[in-house]
């Protein structure tokens, strides 16, 4: 008898393969992507130092004010914009993107396509 395998167990698995592909320097951190059902969270890591260097979710006070529901595109597109702008500001202008074994779509596509049109190259 075959087992299914469950969506998380299946995205770690991905996920994986991803961070073994990529990772984070210096001068390129890492912009990774953690998706729930209620939340959409956006870090920028340096892995040689193991250090986030910005990071912006929906569950933030100010970002939770602005928004009906955070677990939309539109939210994730706030995220987005939120990011690139704390990059901008600490001087970061490329990263690698990691989508987190999550398929480029939908929510984490509207992050990544945000931080894009705010000025964050990938």
């Amino acid at each position: 008898m075959i087992t299914p395998i469950d969506r998380s167990s299946e995205r770690r698995r991905i996920h994986r393969r991803i961070r073994a592909k990529i990772s984070g320097k210096p001068d390129r951190p890492r912009l990774c992507i953690y998706r729930s059902l209620k939340y959409i969270y956006a870090q920028i890591v340096d892995d040689s130092q193991g250090k986030t260097l910005v990071a912006a979710s929906t569950a933030e006070k100010d970002v939770r004010g602005q928004l009906k529901q955070a677990g939309n595109i539109q939210a994730s597109k706030l995220v987005g914009k939120s990011i690139a702008e704390r990059a901008k500001a600490k001087g970061i202008k490329t990263v690698v993107f990691d989508r987190g074994g999550y398929l480029y779509h939908g929510r984490v596509k509207a992050v990544a396509e945000a931080a894009r049109e705010s000025g964050l190259e990938f």
